[in-house]
């Protein structure tokens, strides 16, 4: 066994971490550690989309032959080198343990990344595989395809998405998106989205760029406190915040109440209320924020729109995996994630706390659990890591980079 057709491309650029280990490895014949790289890492089948939609869930084996070796084989890709997501060409995701207790006795080659500058062909042994996947190596969570658009716009629109993908283990800067695998993507969608199609895909993609999703009483209080800040020069106390926004909320019912003439059709005390229990939550968060290193002790969270602009960064992906869009459309929603991000908040900090407070407001009660504690641990690794974006991407953008796009 071994790494075939590697020397024909000597320039050649692994993709990720992931295939430079795997052609080390191989190329020195050091398969321990060949193995031990395989069993910690996702591996992707190459399937036909028609028939996945017929039988999902399923992943029917495809077995081929290759002139080099003798008998069947099966192929399987690591994450850097699946090709773009186009026509009924897709992959589904499995892994070297699962692969080992499925594997069927015909098929006598396991082909990593065939037809590839790194393609290796490996005897069937699914008893050494499960050895090597009791144990297997844990991936960092931050991921980089170093083929990847990793500077300009587009990378920024990327990039808005990291917190998420980060935490998730995914890579941050990876368009063509096909994480999860095609069935595995369409299904998350479904269960966290509702989006069940193209038309769905793409009303939800619109509503996080224009910031529609997030709650618009959590944006409502920290617009108020924006506005004291521009009149005051200094963060407002917690009682000139709240009276702020009382008076505010009751300046717009009149208004409500002049033009129409009739009373408004909603509780005003109701939401004086909840606007004051949020003021009160805010100010926990931040406080905790600056605790760990989130915040610095100045400053505060300017908006929580972040929350839907990451997702947006998300969301432009998942679809193109799911197959609800096309690359072009992806690219284009990421571009507007970006204009739009720059336009609300001025560095990676800011937007960084927004992202946090809006998914905290959104999903952790004050609980402090891990909807909270996940985002300190990705914030430590993109404010540290060489590879972050935040460290390789700057915040504004240059007008030669906007225009050229």
């Amino acid at each position: 066994m071994g790494i075939q057709g590697a020397a024909e491309s000597a320039s050649w650029q692994a993709p990720t971490a992931v295939e430079q280990g795997l052609y080390e490895a191989g190329s020195g014949e050091n398969w321990p550690v060949f193995f031990d790289i395989l069993a910690g890492t996702d591996l992707y089948f190459p399937m036909s989309r028609e028939l996945m939609d017929a039988v999902p869930g399923s992943i029917p084996f495809r077995p081929f032959r290759d002139p080099k070796f003798d008998g069947l084989a099966l192929a399987v890709f690591t994450r850097g080198m699946l090709e773009p997501p186009v026509g009924d060409h897709v992959f589904e995701r499995s892994d070297l343990r699962s692969l080992a207790r499925v594997w069927p006795k015909s098929v006598r080659w396991l082909a990593v990344n065939p037809g590839t500058p790194v393609e290796a062909f490996l005897p069937a042994d699914p008893k050494r595989w499960k050895r090597h996947a009791k144990n297997p190596p844990t991936e960092p969570q931050l991921k980089t395809l170093w083929t990847g658009d990793r500077h300009g716009p587009l990378a920024h629109g990327m990039a808005c998405g990291a917190m998420l993908l980060v935490n998730n283990g995914s890579i941050w800067n990876h368009l063509g998106w096909q994480w999860g695998g095609y069935t595995e993507e369409k299904e998350l969608l479904r269960k966290w989205w509702g989006v069940t199609g193209r038309a769905e895909w793409l009303e939800t993609v619109e509503r996080l760029l224009n910031g529609e999703v997030v709650s618009p009483a959590w944006e409502f209080v920290l617009r108020v406190r924006q506005a004291l800040v521009l009149e005051y020069g200094v963060l407002p106390e917690a009682s000139q915040w709240r009276e702020t926004a009382e008076r505010v909320l009751v300046s717009r019912t009149a208004e409500v109440v002049d033009q129409t003439g009739r009373p408004p059709e909603f509780d005003l005390d109701a939401d004086i209320e909840l606007v004051q229990e949020l003021i009160g939550r805010v100010l926990r968060y931040e406080a905790r924020f600056r605790a760990d290193g989130l915040l610095d002790g100045g400053r505060c969270v300017r908006s929580v729109m972040a929350w839907d602009f990451g997702r947006a960064s998300c969301m432009a992906r998942w679809g193109l995996g799911a197959r609800y869009g096309e690359r072009d459309e992806t690219e284009r929603a990421l571009l507007r994630v970006g204009d739009a991000s720059r336009q609300v908040y001025r560095s990676w900090a800011e937007f960084a706390v927004g992202f946090v407070l809006g998914r905290c407001l959104h999903f952790d009660s004050e609980e402090f659990g891990d909807w909270y504690t996940d985002m300190v641990t990705v914030h430590q690794i993109l404010s540290t890591e060489p590879d972050s974006p935040w460290l390789s991407v700057p915040w504004e953008q240059s007008p030669a980079d906007l225009t050229e796009r």
